[in-house]
């Protein structure tokens, strides 16, 4: 069964006293004490940020370990990442991910982790490169739209509640056709994929939601969808 987990954000590096939504990525897995690879290439991996994951996975009924680009653990990336359960794709720069898993194969690899039935999350960063499109800030001047890896149809845009921006120029860039329609997240928020198509959106807080956005005659028509709140 092919499953991807999209967080708008949260999780472990946002919001570390609350479980929630990182609780229900391993839940979603059928084995029991499954191996978790955290992929923190979009933050340079950043020791800080793979120390947060450790903080909390090692404390979970998991096998927690990282995937270094910089400190390769073996030359056969496919093997190390297959051996795997879940795979946990960290926040930060969403090009020179895109580019460094080009460069290093993961983006094949990745698409044959899915395919067999390895289940792949991420957040911000590493919930946009699932999708055909996302809206980045990777270029480091306002939020531009950029290609992704296209395992799930459409755009999507993270931190939809979280930074004032993410909104209006979500809309904007649906309406001028900059980039295709598809779904924003709130920060905590993750939705749920099997397939290609949503079986479930949850929030590990009650006000977060998700967003359906398309575009039609030149105007924006924004569909809040149902989510679950986790903690009720």
């Amino acid at each position: 069964m092919k499953q991807i987990i999209a967080l708008g954000g949260g999780g472990f590096s946002m919001e570390p006293e609350n479980p929630l939504l990182d609780t229900y990525i391993l839940d979603q897995c059928t084995k029991a004490n499954p191996k978790i690879c955290f992929i923190p290439t979009a933050s340079g991996d950043s020791e800080h940020y793979i120390t947060k994951f450790y903080d909390f996975f090692g404390k979970q009924d998991c096998q927690p370990s990282h995937l270094s680009l910089f400190r390769p653990p073996t030359r056969d990336l496919e093997s190390y990442l297959l051996d795997k359960e879940i795979l946990y794709v960290g926040g930060g720069n969403t090009k020179n991910l895109l580019i460094l898993w080009k460069e290093w194969g993961l983006d094949s690899i990745l698409r044959k982790a899915w395919k067999e039935g390895i289940l792949l999350a991420g957040i911000s960063a590493g919930s946009i490169c699932w999708f055909e499109e996302g809206v980045t800030d990777s270029y480091g001047d306002g939020l531009e739209p950029i290609k992704c890896l296209g395992f799930l149809k459409g755009s999507h845009c993270p931190h939809y509640d979280g930074e004032t921006e993410r909104r209006p120029s979500y809309h904007r860039l649906v309406t001028s056709n900059e980039i295709q329609g598809g779904i924003a997240a709130d920060d905590g928020v993750a939705i749920h994929y099997i397939g290609e198509d949503i079986h479930k959106i949850v929030s590990s807080r009650p006000r977060a939601k998700a967003y359906r956005l398309q575009q039609f005659d030149h105007k924006m028509i924004e569909t809040e969808l149902e989510t679950v709140f986790l903690g009720a």
